[in-house]
């Protein structure tokens, strides 16, 4: 039987992993964390349906129990090697593995907000990344930095996306429509709280995302303002003043809000610089590089390597799932051209 090691068990490793092992191919499934789906454990709904991000969570959880995978789970590879006729792959503990094919999943990390002091996060109780904000909805405890019901809340797009300061150029495809989403959330949870959206562009990528938009504008009463947010700093009462300008009207603003939400993009993960690194497949923004984004994405060029998911780009996540079946079909293909 043929073996594929498949290096992290997000969205795109699981699916790999379930499409390949029902092909009848072992598969070794490898996760530095102690279980899987960290990024998607930590939504509470998913855009454009609203449906339950715990649902999900399950169905891909589920796959997992087929007989061909072996969860290697706790374990992180630092280094793959190609050996002439198969790749070994070795954990931080010095251990070796051996695989005919390799895929690589890896996933994405948040951008770290401290990075952008002018915006206050880690030093001004009263600002949140949209992570905090997603475990507040989840757990249905909006607050702001005193634990009282915030009375205004304002979003602010492409926080270390876009932006030449942080050195990422690049769009990360779901903050805008995150952000709508979030807002919705909030208002059904806080019907008399002020909800506003300052953005660059409102980029609204998928199938109903514009049709959320128009809804949260409509239906939940949601303000958009076009304009950056430049400075955030603190009020004598702990709230945040912040100062931006509506560059449709060209006038300058500056308010108080009780919440600074900070929609924070997607950059490449440690493991994803480490391992694009390893094997020389790295690419721009420390991200796995392919032959082609049209009909070589998950190929690396290299013999039975392969990369899935958001360890190549910004992702939503049902392309991420979409992405991890495509490698798996890349891998099959290959495999089957092995003695």
């Amino acid at each position: 039987m043929k073996k594929t090691a498949i290096i992290g068990a997000g969205p795109a490793g699981i699916e790999a992993a379930s499409v390949l092992a029902g092909s009848g191919v072992e598969v070794l499934l490898f996760e530095k964390s102690e279980t899987p789906l960290s990024n998607l454990k930590d939504k509470a709904f998913l855009f454009p349906d609203f449906s339950a991000a715990s649902d999900m969570v399950s169905e891909l959880e589920d796959k997992l129990l087929k007989d061909n995978i072996t969860r290697c789970f706790g374990t992180e590879i630092v280094e793959i090697k190609w050996k002439g006729t198969e790749w070994q792959l070795v954990s931080g503990k010095s251990e070796a593995w051996y695989a005919d094919s390799v895929l690589i999943a890896t996933g994405y990390s948040t951008f770290d907000a401290r990075r952008k002091e002018e915006l206050g996060y880690g030093i001004y109780k009263g600002v949140v990344t949209s992570l905090e904000m997603e475990k507040m909805i989840r757990e249905g405890n909006i607050v702001n930095g005193h634990g009282d019901m915030p009375k205004r809340i304002a979003f602010l797009q492409c926080v270390g996306s876009r932006d030449e300061k942080s050195g990422n150029h690049y769009c990360s495809k779901v903050c805008c429509v995150t952000a709508v989403k979030q807002a919705i959330e909030v208002r059904k949870q806080l019907p008399r709280t002020d909800l506003t959206v300052f953005y660059m562009d409102l980029r609204m990528w998928g199938q109903g995302f514009e049709e959320m938009y128009r809804t949260a504008q409509e239906k939940y009463g949601i303000d958009f303002i076009r304009g950056r947010i430049s400075e955030a700093a603190a009020t004598f009462d702990d709230r945040v003043q912040i100062k931006t300008e509506d560059t449709l009207l060209g006038m300058p603003l500056r308010t108080t809000v009780d919440l600074l939400v900070l929609m924070v993009g997607m950059e490449a993960s440690a493991g994803t610089r480490t391992l694009g690194a390893s094997c020389g497949i790295g690419g721009e923004y420390g991200f796995i590089k392919t032959i082609s984004p049209h009909l070589y994405d998950n190929d690396t060029g290299k013999p039975g390597l392969f990369a899935a998911g958001t360890c190549k780009r910004p992702l939503s996540i049902w392309d991420s799932i979409n992405d991890g079946r495509s490698a798996a079909i890349a891998i099959k293909d290959y495999l089957d051209t092995l003695p």
